[in-house]
C-alpha cells in the first residue's frame, strides 16, 4: 500500500506551497458584518509561513502541541496552518463567546489543553478573558497568547515537515465521553483528501467552488473545507457558524452569489432549510450551480433531505447533487461517500427485523418511495461506499464478517485510518484491532463502534453499538425514536433523547444490569405543552415501535445538554436523569402495559 496518494501533495505544508503563485483564487472569509475578504493561495502560504516562524520565535518547537480558541473563521485558518509549517500540532478547540456556562467551559478547555500536553494556547484578544483561568490548571502550558502578539516579522523558517508526522490532534465531540484526541499525520490527510474530493467527488480545479457554515474546529468543516481543498486546489467560501444559524439563508445566498459547486452540512442542516424557508424565499436564487450537497456527521433522515429538495426546487437545485456520505474522526473524515448524480437510495426495512439484528426488506405496501415509511417500516439512506484503496466489513460480536443485510459493527481499515489516540495506548487497542484470521502484521481495523449492515454494495447506518436499547431481547436504536418524535407538532426538531434505563419490578430505577430495560425519551418543548407533547410521543412510540416508555420528560427549551457541534448528548442527559438534575417542565411516568392495564 502506497505511504500517501498519488494525486496530491505528500503534505498539508507542500500543498499550500504548491498553491503560493496563484494570486487571485483562495479563501473569501465572510465577517458577521457582511463584510468580505479574500485571502488568495499566495496570500496565505506567506502567511503561514509568517506565522510559523512567529511560533518558532516564541520557542515553539517541532512536535510541540499548540491549543488553538479561535473564533474568527479566517485568524483560525491562517493560526492553524502556520502552526503546521513550524512542525506544531495544532489542537482546535471550540471557542466561547460569552460567560454562559463558563465554569463547564473551563473544565473543557483544561481537560483538552491537559490532554493534549499543549505548551501554549493561541487565542484572540477579544476571547482571551474566556481562557484566561486555563493557564493555572495545565503544568505543560507556558504562555496564553493572542493572534495580535504574533504581528512580528520574524524571518525565514526552517522546518522540515514528512508525511509520518501528526499534523494535528483531533479532539473528538464528546457526545459519548469526554473527548480524547486522535493522531492524525499528514499522510492520513493526504489520502482522505483525495479519497473524497478525487476519488468522492471528481473535482475540477478550474470550476469547483465549495461553500461552507461549518465550523472549522470540528473535522467536516476543518478537513472537508479547508485541508481537502487546499490538497486538491479548490477555492471556498467560508460562512460564520453563527451568522447560518440566526439565518439559514445566509447559506443559499452565498452559494447562489459565488457560484457555489460544493457544500456539505449535517442532516439538520437540510431540515431546518427546509422548515424555515418560505417558498417566496427561494424565487430569487439560482442554485443550479450546486453538483455537491453532501449530508453527514448525523443520522441521516431521508424526509429531511427530500423536503430540501422540494424547498428549493424553483431556485434550480438538482435533487441529485444530494450525497449522503459516512465518517469520523478516527478515519480522518470521509469513509463512505454515495455515487455522485445519483441522488439519495433509501431502503425500506421492517422494522421488527432489525430488533433481531436483521435488516429484511418491508412488504411494498408498507411505503411509497416518495412517501414517509408506514409505523411498520423504517426507513435508511444508503451512505455510499468506501473509496478505493480502502476497505469496509460489517463484523459480529466476535469479528466475523456478516453477510448482506444483517447488522454488525462497521468495521474499516486504509491509509485515511488514523493510528490512534494521543498517549492512549489501552483506548487505541481497543478500538484499532486485527480481526480473527488476519496475517501478523496485517493493518489494524478501526471497530467504528457504529452498526449497520451492507446491501447492493452500499452501507446502511443504523446507530451506535453503545447507545443500542435493548428491551425484552429486541434491539432498538435511539436515532430512529428520536426522529419520530422529533417530527411531532411543539417538539423542537434536534431535540430529542432516546437511551435506556434498568427498572425493577415495581417501575423504580435501579443499578445497569439487575433489572429489565425500559425506554425514557427526553424531548424539549413549552411548558404549558408538556401534556399534550407527553401523551403525543407516547401514542406515536407506541405506534411506531411497539414500546410503552418508561418516562417521557419534558425539559424547558435549550436545556438539554449537547456536545460543542450541537448534538444531543445522550449519555451525559442519561447521567443527569440518574441524578435528578435532569431540568424538566412536567414529567409522567409511562410504565408497563400491565401496571397501565390494572390501573384501568
Amino acid at each position: 500500500m502506497r505511504a500517501f496518494p498519488r494525486q496530491v501533495a505528500p503534505t498539508l505544508v507542500e500543498a499550500v506551497r504548491e498553491l503560493a503563485d496563484d494570486r487571485v483564487r483562495g479563501f473569501v472569509f465572510l465577517r458577521p458584518d457582511g463584510v468580505e475578504r479574500i485571502w488568495t493561495f499566495h496570500d496565505l502560504a506567506r502567511e503561514a509561513e509568517r506565522r510559523g516562524a512567529n511560533l518558532a520565535a516564541q520557542g515553539l518547537k517541532k512536535g510541540d502541541r499548540l491549543a488553538l480558541v479561535i473564533s474568527d473563521t479566517a485568524e483560525f485558518v491562517l493560526s492553524f496552518l502556520g502552526a503546521l509549517f513550524a512542525g506544531v500540532v495544532p489542537v482546535p478547540i471550540y471557542p466561547q463567546v460569552s460567560f454562559k456556562n463558563i465554569d463547564s467551559y473551563h473544565a473543557t478547555v483544561t481537560h483538552v489543553t491537559r490532554a493534549s500536553g499543549a505548551s501554549m494556547l493561541l487565542t484572540t484578544a477579544a476571547a482571551k478573558q474566556y481562557v484566561d483561568p486555563v493557564m493555572g490548571r495545565v503544568d505543560t502550558l507556558r504562555s496564553i497568547t493572542t493572534v495580535e502578539q504574533l504581528d512580528s516579522d520574524p524571518g525565514t523558517l526552517d522546518v522540515r515537515v514528512d508525511p509520518g508526522d501528526v499534523a494535528f490532534l483531533q479532539f473528538t465531540s464528546g457526545s459519548t465521553s469526554r473527548p480524547k484526541g486522535v493522531v492524525v499525520t499528514h499522510a492520513n490527510l493526504a489520502a482522505n483528501a483525495e479519497a473524497f474530493m478525487i476519488d468522492g467527488i471528481s473535482r475540477n480545479s478550474s470550476t469547483d467552488k465549495g461553500v461552507s457554515w461549518l465550523p472549522l474546529f470540528h473535522d467536516m468543516g476543518l478537513i472537508g473545507f479547508v485541508v481537502g481543498p487546499l490538497f486538491s486546489n479548490v477555492p471556498c467560501v467560508f460562512l460564520p457558524t453563527a451568522s447560518f444559524v440566526r439565518a439559514p439563508r445566509l447559506w443559499l445566498e452565498k452559494i447562489h452569489e459565488h457560484r457555489g459547486t460544493i457544500t456539505y452540512a449535517p442532516n439538520f442542516a437540510y431540515a431546518l432549510v427546509a422548515k424555515r424557508l418560505k417558498d417566496a424565499d427561494v424565487t430569487d436564487l439560482d442554485l443550479s450551480c450546486v453538483r455537491v450537497a453532501g449530508c453527514g456527521a448525523e443520522p441521516i433522515q431521508a424526509k429531511a433531505l427530500r423536503d430540501f429538495a422540494a424547498k428549493l426546487a424553483p431556485a434550480g437545485f438538482n435533487p441529485g447533487a444530494l450525497m449522503p456520505s459516512y465518517g469520523m474522526a478516527e478515519s480522518t473524515l470521509a469513509i463512505t461517500f454515495f455515487p455522485l448524480g445519483d441522488g439519495p437510495r433509501t431502503d425500506i426495512i421492517d422494522a421488527k427485523s432489525l430488533t433481531r439484528g436483521e435488516a429484511t426488506p418491508a412488504d411494498a405496501g408498507l411505503a411509497a418511495p416518495d412517501d414517509a415509511p408506514a409505523p411498520a417500516a423504517i426507513e435508511l439512506v444508503d451512505c455510499g461506499r468506501p473509496f478505493p484503496r480502502h476497505e469496509l466489513m460489517i463484523v459480529d460480536e466476535a469479528g466475523r464478517p456478516l453477510p448482506e443485510r444483517r447488522v454488525g459493527q462497521i468495521v474499516v481499515r486504509g491509509p485515511s485510518v488514523t493510528g490512534g489516540y494521543f498517549e492512549d495506548p489501552e483506548l487505541t487497542a481497543e478500538t484499532y484491532r486485527p480481526l480473527p484470521g488476519d496475517p501478523p502484521g496485517a493493518l489494524p481495523w478501526l471497530h467504528t463502534g457504529d452498526l449497520g449492515y451492507l446491501s447492493g454494495g452500499g452501507l446502511f447506518v443504523c446507530g451506535r453499538l453503545k447507545d443500542i436499547i435493548i428491551v425484552r431481547g429486541r434491539n432498538y436504536y435511539p436515532s430512529d425514536i428520536e426522529w419520530a418524535v422529533g417530527e411531532l407538532p411543539k417538539v423542537r426538531r434536534g431535540s430529542v433523547i432516546a437511551f435506556g434505563v434498568f427498572v425493577d419490578s415495581h417501575g423504580g430505577v435501579i443499578d445497569a444490569g439487575l433489572g429489565e430495560e425500559a425506554l425514557v425519551v427526553c424531548c424539549e418543548g413549552a411548558a404549558n405543552d408538556a401534556a399534550v407533547i407527553r401523551e403525543a410521543a407516547g401514542v406515536c412510540i407506541a405506534a411506531q415501535f411497539g414500546l410503552i416508555a418508561h418516562e417521557i420528560v419534558v425539559a424547558p427549551l435549550a436545556s438539554l445538554p449537547r456536545t460543542s457541534s450541537g448534538k444531543p448528548q445522550r449519555r451525559r442527559a442519561r447521567q443527569m436523569y440518574l441524578e435528578g438534575t435532569l431540568a424538566r417542565a412536567r414529567t409522567m411516568h409511562g410504565q408497563n402495559a400491565d401496571d397501565a392495564a390494572r390501573r384501568a
